[in-house]
C-alpha cells in the first residue's frame, strides 16, 4: 500500500522549467556563452552545480567562477518563481485527493531549498507540504536515487510504500531506483518514460481508478 506521496517541484508542480530555461540563458550569456531554449533542455533535471558542470566541460569560461554562475541562475530562478510562476494544471485537485488519503506528502528536489521555498510559497503550498528535500545535501543528483531515499526516511516510510510525481526522465530514473512507484507527466512523452508505472499527459488526468491500480501492486 502506499503511504507516502513525493512530488518533484519544477514541471510538475509549478510551471518553472522554462523559468529555469530563461534565467539560464541569462546568466549564461554573462559569462559569454549563448545557449538556446533547446539546449537548456539538456539539462532538465540536474542539479545546479552539475547542469553548470556540464556547460563549462562545454565551453569553458574563465571571467567567473562555477560557484558565482550557480548563484547568479539561483538569484534569476527565484525572482522568476515569486512573480511569474504558474500552478501547473491539477496541482491543487492532486494534493488535496492525496490529502483526503491520508497519505503523508512531501516534495524532492533537484532545486535549492531557497528555490524550493520560493515555489512552494508562490503556490501557497508552504504549509500543506512542510516536509521538503534538496539535492544540494546529496553528494550526486538526479538521476542517482539517494534524493528520493533520503525523502523517505524524513517521512519515516520505506521507499517501497511511496509513490513519486516527476516530469524529467532524470526524476523518473531516479525514484524508480529508489525502488518507488511514479508517476510520470512529461512535458515532451518518449519511450524513456516507458519505466513509470503510470505516464499522464497532465495531472488533470489523475483518477481514483489510477490511484486503485497503483495500490494493487
Amino acid at each position: 500500500m502506499i503511504e507516502a506521496v513525493i512530488f518533484d517541484m519544477d514541471g510538475l508542480m509549478i510551471d518553472s522549467e522554462k523559468l529555469w530555461r530563461q534565467a539560464e540563458i541569462i546568466a549564461f550569456g554573462r559569462v559569454g556563452l549563448t545557449l538556446t531554449d533547446d539546449q537548456c533542455r539538456e539539462t532538465t533535471g540536474l542539479r545546479i552545480d552539475e547542469m553548470v558542470a556540464y556547460w563549462h566541460r562545454k565551453f569553458p569560461w574563465k571571467n567567473a567562477s562555477l560557484k558565482e554562475v550557480e548563484a547568479d541562475i539561483t538569484k534569476e530562478v527565484t525572482h522568476l518563481i515569486l512573480t511569474v510562476g504558474e500552478a501547473m494544471p491539477g496541482i491543487f485537485d492532486i494534493v488535496d485527493f492525496f490529502k483526503k488519503k491520508g497519505v503523508k506528502i512531501a516534495l524532492a528536489s533537484s532545486s535549492s531549498y531557497a528555490i524550493i521555498e520560493a515555489g512552494l510559497t508562490r503556490l501557497g503550498l508552504l504549509q500543506t507540504i512542510p516536509i521538503t528535500h534538496s539535492a544540494q545535501d546529496e553528494i550526486l543528483g538526479k538521476p542517482h536515487p539517494s534524493v528520493y531515499l533520503s525523502a523517505a526516511k524524513k517521512l519515516d516510510v520505506s521507499p517501497l510504500s511511496c509513490l513519486a510525481l516527476e516530469d524529467s526522465i532524470n526524476g523518473t530514473l531516479a525514484a524508480k531506483s529508489a525502488r518507488m512507484k511514479v508517476i510520470s507527466v512529461p512535458e515532451h512523452p518518449n519511450k524513456a518514460f516507458g519505466i513509470a508505472d503510470l505516464v499522464l499527459t497532465s495531472l488533470t488526468e489523475f483518477s481514483e481508478s489510477d490511484w486503485n491500480t497503483l495500490n494493487s501492486f
